[in-house]
């Protein structure tokens, strides 16, 4: 059974909210790809949408919006997701997860693009950490 963790990104209060996506609401989200927008529903947001921005997979590598597919490739990178440097003209080769959810990804990030009728606090339950 595919498990993910969604990271959803409030934009308008800047919060961010973690919510396991079990299920056949996770098998839905299969195929889909970085920048598709999704309905809030598979979350447990009725009457949001969201876009896909990113994510990584089960051994923690990220995925690139401009890599087709769903493999892990190794490819030669200047700058972007994945790779940082502050050495001008360095390059190296990275391994990389392609753009579309499959089953090895374990985390997607989310961001909400239209707004439902409640707030997002009272849908997501948030934990508060005991003292």
């Amino acid at each position: 059974m595919v498990e993910f963790k969604a990271v959803i990104n409030d934009v308008k209060t800047g919060k961010s909210y973690q919510v396991p996506v079990t299920g056949h609401h996770a098998n839905s989200l299969i195929g889909k790809k970085i920048g598709d927008v999704v309905d809030g529903i598979f979350v447990g947001l009725p009457g949001y949408k969201l876009s896909i921005t990113g994510g990584s997979d089960k051994d923690g590598f990220p995925m690139r919006r401009d890599l087709p597919g769903v493999k892990r490739r190794r490819i030669l990178i200047t700058k972007g997701i994945g790779f940082q440097t502050t050495e001008q003209g360095l390059r190296l080769r990275k391994s990389i997860r392609g753009n579309t959810i499959s089953p090895e990804v374990s985390q997607l990030n989310l961001r909400i693009t239209q707004f439902g009728s409640k707030p997002v606090d009272e849908l997501i339950k948030v934990e508060e950490k005991k003292k």
